[in-house]
């Protein structure tokens, strides 16, 4: 009889989530399964809803990125209505949403996924966590992160209305201007961004590219993927995390497939499983295989580190030379190195950075032309952005009177589900070998999912009518009294 372990729960990730693990009889890993427990019902409940007011009730999905909710719900929204908002809307939006991806990436790499590498995959889970971060960098590196995470925070609310759950975006524009006292704040701290971003590469430099145990972990075989990667560029085919078209490459780095964010369902399609609420996207012209690599297999990763390979470059300077300094590094395009998204991450944070420079220096964005009225009888419309985990893909049908009458959403996790299985399972087959079983070890397993910054709170979804349940009822001390089970 076969061996199960539990990571119950899964750590540093937002939303729950447990790991399931067999062990054969010689103690080796069998089979892994990544369990979502937890459900959200936004593609249902938005019915029946005005389709302006998405853009403010999908923030709600989640509280550590409505903003790309926010993005992807207003973009869809101007399509439903068929209106195309001025260029002042558009520079005000993304300087927003480059402003949260400061703040999103300096998250992760510090707080969540940063333990690993700077405390050590194998330290004490009790020092494994932002606090250890700080006993190694120092109090003056933990009051940067913070004070820059606040500062951008700022700005989202002077442009957004809120700090978090925004309110700027409408149907063809946004609903406030910038004055001249807002932006000249907005720059500085964009100054500012540019120059954390740098250092935050240089930490990671100095802290893990100087750790050769660490370069070898990252490169290792139980970290590697060889799927398809999903991005979006730009017409230069550079990464742009507002608007583009969503590029798709293959193995060896070819490009497989280029479409505007309308056109999704022509390349993804979707399919699940009865062990998670989660959905499991694949390439439609590839097909689906199962939880396996190469060109045969329709799964692709929608990463920071997917971005990069899609793309041919960042759209900003400084970013260029630190995108072409970690291929250099790592061998060439494109990389397949699970862990190295970590790296790609700060790459994206400089560049968002230094796009908040570009607009915010831009002279029309104090322009008072923000927004392009409607006038069309609202349809059916697709936004889509590049959300920090991944494309993004908001889709709504409305009446004639612009009441929603279907909604889908696809997730930046949810686009990972399944390179996330195939992860937590080779990286347990690397690390667990007869029966040798142990907090570090897991740890390690663990990091096979938190490279991609799951969030859970957004990704999770359930079959119409069906929601299986499991309660376990315990004791104070923590044994298990009953388990209620629904199928």
């Amino acid at each position: 009889m076969a061996t199960r372990i539990s990571i119950d729960p899964i750590t540093r990730l937002e939303g729950h989530g447990k790991i399931e693990i067999f062990l054969d009889d010689a103690g080796d890993v069998e089979n892994v399964y990544f369990q979502v427990p937890e459900l959200r019902g936004f593609e249902t409940f938005c019915e029946g809803i005005p389709v302006e007011e998405l853009a403010r009730i999908t923030t709600r999905i989640c509280g550590v990125c409505p903003e790309a909710h926010h993005m992807a719900s207003a973009k869809a929204a101007d399509a439903v209505y068929h209106v195309d908002p001025p260029r002042t809307a558009k520079m005000l939006r993304e300087l927003l949403y480059s402003a949260f991806y400061v703040t999103d990436h300096a998250t992760h790499f510090y707080i969540l996924g940063g333990p690993d590498f700077i405390v050590g995959p194998q330290e004490d889970p009790m020092t494994r966590n932002i606090l250890g971060v700080i006993a190694k960098v120092g109090k003056e590196v933990g009051l940067q992160v913070i004070n820059m995470r606040h500062r951008c925070h700022q700005v989202i609310k002077t442009i957004g209305g809120k700090t978090i759950h925004p309110v700027h975006a409408i149907p063809g524009g946004v609903s406030k201007r910038l004055v001249e006292d807002e932006r000249v704040v907005i720059e500085q701290v964009a100054r500012d961004a540019v120059d954390f971003g740098l250092f935050s590469l240089k930490a990671f430099e100095d802290i893990v590219l100087a750790n050769q145990a660490y370069v070898d972990l990252i490169l290792s075989d139980g970290y590697s993927h060889a799927t398809y990667n999903m991005g979006t560029v730009d017409e230069n085919n550079h990464i742009n995390f507002y608007d583009g078209m969503v590029r798709v490459t293959d193995q060896e780095g070819n490009e497989f497939a280029k479409f505007w964010g309308k056109d999704y369902l022509e390349h993804i399609a979707e399919r699940v499983e009865p062990w998670s609420y989660l959905k499991f996207p694949y390439l439609k012209n590839v097909g689906w295989k199962g939880f396996v690599d190469g060109k045969d297999s329709g799964v692709y990763r929608a990463t920071p580190l997917s971005r990069c390979n899609a793309s041919d470059g960042m759209a900003t300077p400084l970013a260029q030379e630190q995108y072409e300094k970690m291929y250099a590094t790592l061998g060439g395009k494109p990389v397949n190195a699970t862990l190295a998204t970590h790296w790609a991450r700060l790459v994206e944070l400089l560049y968002a950075a230094e796009r908040m420079l570009e607009l915010v220096t831009d002279p029309e964005i104090t322009s008072d032309n923000i927004r392009t009225i409607p006038t069309q009888t609202p349809t059916e419309g697709v936004g889509q952005v590049e959300a920090p985990r991944g494309t993004l893909f908001h889709h709504y049908a409305t009446d004639e009177n612009g009441i929603v009458t279907k909604v889908n959403l696809i997730v930046g996790t949810t686009n990972n589900n399944a390179p996330i299985c195939m992860s937590l399972k080779k990286a347990a087959q690397s690390v667990i070998k007869g029966g040798n079983v142990g907090q570090g070890l897991l740890n390690l397993v663990e990091m096979g999912f938190r490279a991609y910054d799951p969030c859970l709170g957004c990704a999770t979804h359930s079959l119409p009518g069906s929601m299986p349940m499991i309660v376990s009822i315990r004791d104070r001390e923590g044994n298990l009294i009953d388990r209620l089970k629904r199928d």
